[in-house]
């Protein structure tokens, strides 16, 4: 095979970057992508946490209700008891004694059944918030998998388009010299995927910093690739490929 000429292996290799930058560009995208998806799923899973704990509070607030029910029948029965003793007294003072025991008991009953009432209106209030929270994680799950599957269906397309890339590059990079082609791959990879840059302007497209006239004029002598002093990239003239 004919040796190519400093010049025709820069062009090669400028051809080479177009396919590495779209390379890298599309597996970054393809990385960053699952990444969107766990924030969406952290959000969906904050919708059921809330859920979750109006479940939870509602449960408190039946459990809370059973128990004053079961003190409210614990009264009834010490009335039922104390009427019972009632008819078994012979002196006033034990009668009024009673009577006050069983006037007692009822005040505790009323503020019972006053509680209970307020707890049906407690629970009715949550459930309504159940319900309500439970259309919210309903339509949040339809937009969770909905969006869920539309980023996949993305990362797939990304995947085949960087085989397709990929298939690109193994039919190009062996026309390259080794050395060159090694140089090239190592600076890639220490420079997130530019590993080949246009001079403009006396400027390195890859740092913007000045090039000099003695490194300009070097590009110029097609004999030798030059890197940048700053980033170390290979740099080529635009307008002489």
């Amino acid at each position: 095979m004919t040796q190519l000429s400093v010049k025709e292996q820069l062009k090669k290799l400028v051809e080479l970057q177009k396919l590495d930058g779209e390379i890298y560009a599309l597996k970054k995208e393809a990385a960053e992508k699952p990444l969107f998806i766990e924030k969406l799923r952290e959000q969906f899973e904050g919708t059921k946490a809330k859920l979750k704990i109006l479940e939870d509070k509602l449960k408190a607030v039946l459990l809370d209700r059973r128990e004053k029910e079961l003190s409210l029948k614990g009264r009834e029965d010490e009335i039922a008891k104390t009427n019972v003793h009632l008819s078994q007294i012979k002196t006033n003072k034990e009668y009024t004694a009673k009577i006050k025991e069983i006037e007692s008991i009822k005040a505790d009953q009323s503020i019972l059944e006053e509680k209970i009432l307020v707890s049906y209106d407690d629970s009715d209030k949550v459930s309504a918030e159940i319900e309500q929270e439970k259309r919210s994680v309903l339509e949040q799950e339809k937009i969770f998998t909905a969006k869920k599957k539309e980023i996949e269906d993305e990362v797939r397309a990304l995947e085949d388009r960087i085989k397709v890339l990929e298939a690109q590059r193994k039919e190009l990079a062996p026309g390259i010299d080794k050395i060159y082609l090694s140089r090239y791959e190592r600076i890639l990879e220490n420079k997130g995927g530019l590993a080949i840059v246009p001079v403009k302007r006396n400027t390195c497209g890859g740092c913007f910093m000045n090039i000099t006239h003695q490194a300009i004029n070097a590009m110029k002598m097609d004999d030798q690739m030059v890197e940048c002093e700053i980033c170390s990239r290979i740099l080529y003239l635009e307008d002489d490929l």
